[in-house]
């Protein structure tokens, strides 16, 4: 879809949409031919402006019949504009309709840029492998003007398509099947940020072992497709940001839990497993296509779980890059011995200051927080702060936990320095208490479990049924407002 901020509305638009805010709907000003017919009809159906309040009609303007939009933003709070512009992709993104005309008039120019970017990011879907869709079924809008906003609208929204490109980029990944998206197709799907200026190297799973990275080899051993770990390097500063922020992803793209292997039922939903990786990715992307001014390291570890007959077996132990021992008592609490090497090679290589981990690490967090939050574990007050500020700013909310010595006990091992899973309770908890164990004195980490944040079974204000792209608008957010000055 293509996006467009002009002086005057557009004489082909077959759609045209309105922004109010609960306040000034009264006396709102349509530049309508019939806009008496529009207010009466739309008091008729009890809109008022409210968040989230939508409203469609068909009427003439111009010698045609269009779509006209109403949607209220309440008082206009942080997100509404966002959420205004994918409800009104989401009301006419297969009607047949081909260019949506937004009215800027009454918008600034960050209320105008926004509507934009969440029309584009509600506008994402894959079809290619829908041989047989019907025509009815079809996205059919190619364009969207912003028409008589101000200026600066358009001189903002090249960073938000930025952002728009990487949420993008995240939710091809996510929604891939996992005989496409493997640990190295991830890698080629992942190349094309050369183009923007992030340096990128890749370790195969011979480097890894002469590194000593059991852990994540050991998840990795039970399939035919080898283990990559991704480096992505974005320095915006030129050198005057000495160490960096690191993100680090869990990348299995495909769990069935080894040899502690899943119920059948729902295991197609494990090509997703991978979605901490996808985001690191993603927010890469956003944060090199918007040139931002920071030094920022990804880093994804990126395998697949399968039980074959070399898989890793319950009550294996491993030797972490660390030198830590690890009792693999659960084959199926992989994605913690993933991260655990990938958190100590990048403070091996690059000394960050501050360390967040996403994975989808638990389904004790979809327990504890359904799917409106990710769970946050920090060992610092200042970083859980700055990113519970960035979740909040950007629409990827987050819900802090303890992290505690208390648990230390539950994933203590009898015959090595610990075990991958605790008990029958905590298991978010002790999952975050296991990565802990490698993070270095002075680092400030964060550990985020997205497990029930980067898939949604129903729409959402700026994702369809799908992948959500949870992740990127936070990291690019939190990169933003705390190192880029």
């Amino acid at each position: 879809m293509k996006i467009n901020f002009t002086d005057a509305r557009p004489q082909d638009a077959d759609v045209l949409a309105f922004i109010v805010t609960k306040t000034t709907f009264a006396d709102f000003k349509f530049p309508l031919e019939n806009s008496d017919i529009v207010r009466a009809t739309a008091k008729l159906a009890r809109f008022e402006g409210a968040a989230g309040q939508s409203f469609l009609l068909i009427n003439e303007e111009g010698g045609k019949l269009v779509r006209i939009i109403l949607v209220g933003v309440a008082d206009g709070e942080a997100g509404d504009y966002q959420k205004a512009g994918g409800e009104i992709v989401a009301k006419v993104q297969t009607s047949g309709a081909k260019h949506i005309a937004i009215h800027g008039a009454n918008l600034s120019a960050k209320a105008a840029a926004e509507t934009a970017y969440g029309a584009t990011l509600r506008n994402w879907r894959m079809d290619k492998y829908r041989t047989k869709l019907a025509e009815t079924s079809k996205p059919t809008v190619e364009t969207l003007t912003v028409a008589s906003a101000p200026a600066d609208a358009s001189t903002l929204w090249p960073s938000y398509n930025a952002i728009a490109e990487g949420v993008a980029l995240t939710k091809e990944l996510v929604t891939e099947p996992a005989n496409i998206i493997y640990p190295e197709s991830f890698v080629e799907r992942c190349k094309h940020l050369a183009e923007l200026g992030v340096e990128i190297s890749v370790l195969d799973d011979k480097d890894m072992a002469a590194l000593g990275m059991g852990a994540l080899l050991g998840v990795a051993q039970g399939s035919r497709r080898p283990a990559r770990l991704l480096v992505m390097k974005w320095d915006g500063t030129g050198g005057s940001q000495e160490r960096p922020v690191a993100l680090v992803g869990k990348g299995v793209t495909f769990d069935t839990g080894g040899i502690s292997i899943k119920p059948a039922a729902g295991m197609e939903d494990m090509k997703w497993d991978m979605g901490g990786a996808g985001a690191v990715a993603g927010a890469m992307k956003a944060l090199a296509g918007r040139k931002a001014k920071a030094y920022v390291v990804g880093v994804c570890g990126l395998v697949e779980n399968m039980p074959d007959g070399n898989a890793q077996r319950p009550g294996d132990i491993v030797t972490s890059m660390s030198g830590q021992t690890i009792e693999v008592l659960n084959t199926d609490a992989e994605g913690r011995l993933v991260l655990c090497d990938a958190l100590h090679w990048v403070q091996e290589n690059y000394n960050p200051e501050y360390i967040v981990d996403l994975a989808t690490l638990t389904g004790a967090i979809i327990v504890s927080l359904g799917s409106e939050y990710a769970g946050l574990f920090s060992n610092s007050d200042e970083l859980a702060d700055k990113l519970t500020a960035a979740g909040k700013a950007s629409g990827d909310p987050l819900w802090r936990f303890p992290l505690s010595k208390a648990y230390d006990k539950m994933i203590d091992s009898p015959i090595a320095d610990m075990k991958n899973i605790g008990g029958k309770g905590a298991g978010s908890i002790t999952a975050a208490q296991f990565l802990g164990r490698f993070i270095k004195d002075g680092v400030k980490w964060a550990h985020l479990d997205i497990a029930g944040t980067v898939w949604a079974d129903k729409a959402g204000p700026v994702w369809d049924k799908g992948a959500t792209g949870f992740g990127v608008r936070l990291l690019d957010r939190f990169v933003a407002d705390n190192f880029e000055g």
